[in-house]
């Protein structure tokens, strides 16, 4: 799992890529605050080596709660800036600082 950054000088947002190794798998998504959590707008595209992939334009200097979700299951970016109890779920979310 893993995300890239790369901002835009000329925008005052920042390019983010998600990518997830889930050769197994046959969906992925990133769901968080920048898409009120929806499986669907944050579906990810499988590439043929495995790995689940996508790129969202975000707002810069914000922070965002996300997770992953594989067939079902949430799942955290182990990589990610820093976690974040959330009550509603009972579990750390992971935190994407841009």
């Amino acid at each position: 799992m893993s995300i890239k950054k790369q901002f835009i000088k000329t925008k005052p947002v920042c390019k983010v890529t998600f990518s997830v190794e889930a050769k197994e798998a046959n969906e992925a998504s990133v769901i968080g605050d920048f898409n009120n959590w929806s499986v669907e707008e944050g579906a990810l595209s499988k590439l043929k080596n495995g790995t689940f992939k996508a790129t969202f334009d975000l707002n810069k200097d914000a922070t965002y709660e996300f997770k992953y979700v594989i067939d079902g299951k949430f799942v955290n970016e182990p990589e990610a800036d820093s976690f974040k109890w959330n009550d509603f779920a009972g579990a750390e979310n992971s935190v994407l600082a841009i």
